[in-house]
């Protein structure tokens, strides 16, 4: 999704990969906010007097750490960006306690839509649905110990972003967060072949008997699909993924133009995740991954739990009217029959579309999005 004066015939694997491109010079200038910049003006950095560090910095003034973090009330919603466009955020980096990932909810609005394109919790923006620290090693995200929340998925902003938090819980919650981007200023955006970012959250708990979990409700215009994430508990004892992801593009109705092998098959992965002697194994790369396995412990934890993600980064699903996505949930029951599994399933869907919103499902209130972690009281 090139912005302004990008335009390139590369393939977007030459794109991801070629890093001669760092070469090559543009007008674009490079802006950031922050606690220390709210608003990415130029120059604008480490002037705050006040702030969650102006204790600390009691000896030194200004300039010295004084507005590291924000913290945001219980039951409100923080402005995390206002960016006047034609822009490209290119990258967000944010961290909080793991008791917040489940309760803060993101969003952004793109060129003044009054619907967000983007609402989900945090956590799962980042593959982080178990408000527990898993270490996840791709390209367009990254989250490291602990608890480092990168995003570099492009965002491009043709006229006007805005991204926010919301504070579901009671707490107040701490947040660190900085969000970079390109500021093409005076220059006019060719945005003819740009799409608006968007993400669907659904979750299922528990799936009920004999129907399919949703990824993506159907979607009207033409865009890409890009990614999943899904947080899955296994709420039955044995395998839990033969179910089949399945796309249903341009008018599809009751059968899919792409259809899937199976849940651990569709992430790149093939018998069960189970490396002999050594079970479900995690793994962690550039465009796929089940990077967590919540084990139960004999005690609280009855249940296994994963992580896991898919970028459609090099094979993008291409949509030119529609599309929906679904999955099932199948185990094994005798005689080698399948069995429709009633499973905690979370998914969060990534998408380009040539709209700045869509309809979306409505999010689960605060009760319904909870796992269990994030009821940790968070440090005082």
């Amino acid at each position: 999704m090139p912005p302004t004066g990008w335009r390139t015939t590369a393939s977007p694997a030459t794109l991801v990969t070629d890093l001669r491109s760092l070469a090559r010079l543009s007008s674009a200038q490079s802006r950031s906010i922050s606690p220390e910049n709210f608003d990415g003006t130029k120059g604008g950095g480490a002037r705050a007097l006040d702030g969650t560090g102006a204790a600390c910095a009691a000896d030194l003034g200004a300039g010295w750490k004084i507005s590291p973090s924000v913290e945001i009330g219980g039951r409100t919603t923080f402005e995390l960006a206002n960016i006047e466009g034609p822009a490209l955020i290119t990258h967000v980096w944010l961290t909080t306690h793991h008791s917040n990932w489940r309760t803060l909810i993101l969003r952004a609005y793109w060129d003044g839509a009054d619907q967000p394109a983007i609402e989900v919790p945090v956590g799962d923006f980042f593959g982080q649905g178990w408000c527990e620290f898993a270490q996840l090693s791709s390209l367009p995200i990254a989250v490291n110990p602990h608890g480092g929340f990168n995003s570099y998925w492009p965002m491009p902003v043709p006229r006007h972003a805005r991204l926010t938090l919301e504070n579901r819980g009671p707490q107040t919650a701490t947040v660190y967060y900085q969000i970079s981007y390109e500021n093409h200023g005076d220059v006019k955006a060719d945005i003819a072949d740009t799409g608006y970012l968007h993400c669907q959250f659904h979750r299922s708990n528990p799936l009920a008997a004999g129907t399919l979990h949703p990824i993506l409700d159907r979607v009207h215009g033409t865009g890409k699909y890009v990614g999943t994430y899904l947080a899955w508990g296994a709420n039955h004892p044995g395998w839990w993924g033969e179910g089949e992801v399945k796309f249903y593009i341009d008018g599809d109705k009751e059968f899919p133009t792409i259809c899937g092998t199976g849940t651990e098959d569709y992430i790149g992965g093939a018998w069960n995740f189970d490396v002999p002697g050594q079970g479900y194994t995690t793994y962690s790369t550039p465009f796929l991954g089940l990077h967590q396995v919540i084990r139960p412990d004999g005690l609280y934890r009855s249940q296994q739990r994963f992580g896991m993600y898919r970028w459609h980064v090099l094979d993008p699903i291409h949509f030119r009217v529609d599309l929906r996505v679904d999955i099932q949930a199948l185990g094994w029951m005798s005689g080698r029959r399948y069995r429709p599994l009633h499973d905690d399933i979370a998914s969060t869907a990534i998408f380009y579309l040539d709209r700045p919103s869509a309809p979306r499902p409505p999010l689960p209130d605060a009760d319904d999005l909870e796992v269990g972690a994030e009821a940790m009281e968070p440090p005082s």
